[in-house]
């Protein structure tokens, strides 16, 4: 039986939802708990194989983390400083797969590359203090139908994301758009040219007020652009990658 294409859910704000060829559930910074652009009918998946964390701020760290990875009981990635947190929250150093920047892991027939990011966070405390000061990372992700996705954290834009697209070659570019504590569309588009990525996918936007941009902003920022596709999924949206064509422009 052949195997089916990698599948990537939206499901709402920055959070993400991968199904490998193999079946396995990826998620990536989840956030479910108090989430106002998640679509009524998403939940937590029953099957949780894998997570990975990019930072600890709430929108991209759920506030039931701990409850989520003892319940499911899936391997998790997360930024060393979130690993941190996490193994003090009582989650066991063997539910991770450590990694930092610059490092791959091979698990569940995908390796996974942390990437750096440019973007101050921090964990929001149970007493309501802040603690936990860190930055953002990224992940290269490769499937093994050939596909590979560049999820780009929570970022500025970066002269070295064109290492990342030469060294990685992404297919697929998952990239923040809505400014104000991100990149906007025009930091966005600069950062599709280093990359040289052919499919982009735009998140974190229209959540709330502050992040204005939006798909519509970025596209007329790259119409230049020919071999371009701008994937702008809606929240609970999935993008069946066997449209994909591999390759940079």
């Amino acid at each position: 039986m052949s195997k089916q294409h990698t599948q990537i859910q939206f499901l709402a704000h920055a959070s993400f939802q991968i199904t490998t060829p193999e079946g396995h559930v990826i998620l990536i910074d989840p956030w479910y708990t108090n989430n106002p652009a998640l679509p009524a009918g998403i939940t937590i998946p029953e099957q949780i194989d894998l997570i990975l964390i990019t930072h600890g701020h709430r929108d991209h760290l759920d506030a039931k983390m701990v409850d989520i990875i003892r319940t499911h009981s899936p391997k998790v990635i997360a930024n060393p400083i979130v690993r941190f947190y996490l193994q003090e929250q009582g989650v066991p150093e063997h539910t991770f797969e450590p990694l930092n920047a610059g490092g791959t892991a091979s698990i569940l027939n995908v390796k996974v590359t942390m990437t750096n990011a440019f973007h101050f966070a921090h964990i929001n405390l149970p007493d309501g203090k802040i603690g936990y000061p860190h930055a953002c990372n990224g992940y290269i992700i490769w499937l093994s139908d050939d596909i590979s996705v560049y999820y780009s954290g929570d970022t500025a834009v970066f002269g070295d994301m064109a290492l990342i697209g030469e060294i990685y070659e992404p297919d697929i570019a998952i990239l923040p758009i809505g400014d104000r504590f991100t990149m906007g569309p025009l930091e966005a588009a600069f950062a599709i040219r280093l990359l040289k990525v052919r499919h982009v996918i735009p998140c974190h936007y229209g959540t709330m007020p502050t992040l204005t941009g939006t798909p519509e902003k970025l596209k007329v920022l790259t119409e230049d652009l020919d071999r371009l596709e701008i994937h702008a999924l809606k929240a609970g949206e999935t993008l069946d990658t066997s449209i994909v064509t591999t390759g940079h422009w």
